[in-house]
């Protein structure tokens, strides 16, 4: 367990401390000599989604998960985290971010179960202070409904970020999915290969400039000619690994050797795993790469 006093310490009197961490941090290129991307997400919380598979709960402890990102990112071939300000401030604090790839997360703002969940404002990083703070890229998660009005706000919103991360010379990473509300009232995800084709070429088009626009997308069914919708980078998203990782890490494996897939974006699937053994979790995903 990472200790935590001079952390708590720091945020009640010397809230200074993060801007001084954040300009001490030593950087390193987005990828390294492999060409290969791993990233450890945390974001989730931000949004209101502290669920694990059945632990309704797991998420909301936030020392364990901290303990749980500082064993994932002291593992080899762990590249660097995603997450919102708090968290980010966090790991700074604990002096954990040396050489590590810092990517923030943007739009938070829609809410996991809310009736508004699909108008996803921008309530975390925007692109100056990602800048100013001296980090890598942002991060930002695009659900496309046509029935549902918030799309257009979260599409619009999306492509100003893009831009203004452009230029400043950062990555935007753009999760999209096209989605739709069940009869439950519960935000899906439309998985087929032919929802995330018509995604990607969206998410594809955004800003008035691609050139430092990635993509994060899950893996699904014909893969191959999903992946053929653009010619930008892409990072796999992680997702939950279920009863069975060894399906999930096979499904990575093999889409980690097209040519446009560069990495991995894994939050909950490694920081809780079915036997919660943490480091061999991200060992086994960073076998993958």
């Amino acid at each position: 367990m990472p200790d935590l006093r001079d952390l708590i310490e720091a945020r009640a009197y010397r809230p200074e401390a993060v801007a001084e961490a954040a300009a001490r941090r030593t950087r390193r290129p987005l990828l390294g000599q492999n060409g290969r991307l791993f990233v450890i997400a945390a974001d989730h919380p931000a949004r209101g989604a502290l669920g694990v598979g059945d632990r309704a709960l797991a998420m909301a402890n936030r020392f364990d998960l901290l303990e749980r990102i500082c064993i994932a990112l002291s593992r080899p071939g762990v590249d660097g985290v995603l997450g919102t300000a708090d968290l980010i401030e966090d790991l700074l604090l604990l002096g954990v971010l040396d050489g590590k790839v810092v990517i923030g997360s943007m739009n938070r703002g829609g809410l996991a179960g809310a009736a508004f969940e699909l108008d996803d404002r921008f309530t975390a990083y925007d692109a100056r202070t990602l800048h100013a703070m001296g980090f890598d890229g942002g991060k930002m998660l695009l659900r496309i409904d046509p029935a549902d009005p918030g799309s257009l706000a979260t599409l619009e919103a999306c492509a100003h970020a893009v831009s203004e991360l452009a230029a400043h010379r950062l990555m935007a990473m753009v999760e999209p999915f096209m989605s739709y509300r069940a009869k439950d009232g519960r935000v899906r995800n439309d998985l087929s290969p032919q929802a995330m084709m018509r995604a990607i070429a969206i998410a594809s088009g955004l800003g008035n400039t691609s050139a430092y626009t990635w993509l994060k997308v899950p893996v699904v069914a014909d893969m191959e000619r999903v992946m053929e919708s653009s010619t930008l980078p892409a990072l796999l998203l992680g997702g939950d690994l279920g009863r069975d990782p060894d399906v999930i890490f096979s499904r990575w494996r093999k889409a980690l050797q097209l040519p446009t897939v560069r990495g991995l974006v894994a939050g909950r699937a490694l920081l809780y795993p079915p036997d919660d053994d943490v480091a061999a979790a991200v060992d086994t995903a960073v076998s993958l790469l």
